[in-house]
């Protein structure tokens, strides 16, 4: 990867005298493969290195992608977006950018444990055999990027993170009754990390479940009742009813016509939307998170966001064009999934904060209720506001204690009552490896999931 074609980028702008430009080289080399039924269905390695470049001239954004490195190629793909850009100046919007410190950083994440591909196959062929199911499908990918990162401003950023992903999909028949289970596994590591995953025992306990549920599930009860969800459950609305809608591109209304709005208005920082023991935060910075990163692609120091705090409308997620808008500093939220495409603001890990009580504590006080431990499908409005939860692994719960398994109990709620519904937080956090979707063309990022289990009071159920 030259760097030279990267600073080469950045001093042929200063020359067009733009305003501001910025130029990201990254190359990204992954490998993968892919078990459906024991057959080994796909398995294969690929490589790609580009620049992705943003300027503006008069406060107008211009961007382009390059993968013909050659500075002959680069000089002519620059002239011509800057010839575009002028001319689009009369219908674009106005583009300003909040202030940024200049660093400079090279960040380079170990790989304890590396494993060439014949090591791979026997890891993935070894769990496979340890499941008997109807169907069974088994992906192990790992990637590597390197980003170089330099502005107008003195910015020069090295970044070099490895990423591990392994995802499972399983179907359990039992007569014409069937159930379905699939989740997925990151980290910003080396294979080491497998053996804190533990993913043969993980899947014995999972289709334990799943077959006692398919045999011997009821069905759910409905009405007025306490819930507690699991921190898978608890993982997935934070990330659709909490982060979506505080990414501030959602609230100016940038991404109506590509991945949805938001109810959240720029006013209602610091109103209260869920109760006192509730507090969410996006922290990119999370050593071996699937959505770890130090510095954005804007060349941001990342922090912790704390979206909401005891309940209230904290912080918003922020790129430098939205934290100009709001007359604040962009907080590291500018991600993009490749060079190819524009930042935009996104989340990295988001989850609610542990509290003090042990899980068991959430069912004690209740009489009648539900325990939704996964989930099996979800969705929610485009502006985050209504939504829905089905149930995977679900049990009832009966004075106290959890008794008999459920059959796909479905909640229907809007975020304001799901989160002042909350009255108990427990203190079993864990997280989820999830690939999360935004823009046009969807870009899919990696990023965690996650939270403890909490309970929900009185809540109605279909």
């Amino acid at each position: 990867m030259s760097k030279e074609l990267a600073e080469f980028a950045l001093k042929y702008l200063k020359e067009k005298e733009v305003d501001y430009a910025e130029v990201r080289l990254e190359k990204n080399s992954g490998s993968g493969m892919i078990l459906n039924n024991s057959n080994l269905e796909m398995s294969g390695f690929d490589q790609e290195t580009g620049l992705g470049v943003r300027f503006l001239i008069k406060n107008n954004l211009g961007f382009v992608a390059i993968n013909q490195l050659e500075k002959e190629k680069i000089k002519q793909e620059l002239e011509k977006s800057i010839r575009l850009t002028k001319r689009a100046a009369k219908i674009s919007e106005r583009v300003l950018f909040s202030s940024n410190k200049a660093i400079k950083k090279s960040i380079k994440i170990k790989q304890k444990q590396i494993l060439d591909e014949e090591q791979k196959l026997k890891y993935i062929k070894e769990i496979d055999k340890e499941v008997n199911t109807n169907h069974k499908y088994f992906s192990l990918t790992e990637d590597l990027i390197e980003k170089y990162y330099i502005n107008t401003e003195g910015a020069q950023i090295a970044q070099t993170i490895p990423r591990l992903h392994f995802f499972y999909f399983l179907t359990i028949l039992n007569g014409a009754n069937s159930i379905q289970r699939n989740l997925q596994f990151g980290s910003t590591t080396g294979f080491e990390a497998l053996k804190k995953w533990k993913i043969e025992s993980h899947l014995q306990t999972e289709i334990k479940a799943l077959r006692e549920n398919l045999e011997h599930g009821i069905k759910a009860p409905t009405g007025e009742l306490d819930v507690v969800f699991g921190p898978e459950v608890t993982g997935i609305a934070t990330h659709e009813s909490i982060g979506h809608p505080y990414e501030a591109d959602r609230i100016f209304g940038r991404e109506a016509a590509q991945a949805g709005e938001s109810f959240v208005t720029q006013d209602m920082l610091n109103t209260r939307i869920g109760s006192e023991v509730v507090t969410a935060v996006d922290d990119p910075t999370l050593a071996d998170s699937y959505g770890f990163y130090l510095y954005d692609d804007e060349g941001t120091k990342a922090y912790e966001r704390v979206l909401m705090k005891n309940g209230i409308i904290n912080q918003f997620l922020h790129d430098r064009q939205t934290a100009e808008a709001m007359q604040i500093k962009s907080n590291g939220s500018a991600r993009a999934s490749v060079y190819s495409v524009e930042p935009m603001v996104r989340m990295a890990n988001t989850f609610v904060k542990p509290g003090k009580n042990k899980e068991e504590d959430l069912f004690k006080e209740i009489k009648k209720g539900i325990y939704i431990k996964s989930f099996m499908e979800w969705n929610i409005d485009d502006k985050r506001f209504s939504q829905k939860y089905t149930g995977d692994e679900a049990y009832l719960i009966e004075n106290g204690e959890i008794t008999k398994p459920v059959k796909h109990p479905s909640i229907e709620i809007t975020t304001p009552k799901l989160w002042s519904s909350v009255d108990m937080v427990a203190n079993n956090l864990q997280f989820f490896a999830a690939s999360c979707g935004k823009g046009e063309p969807m870009q899919g990022i990696p990023v965690f999931t996650g939270g403890p289990s909490i309970r929900l009071r009185k809540i109605m159920m279909h």
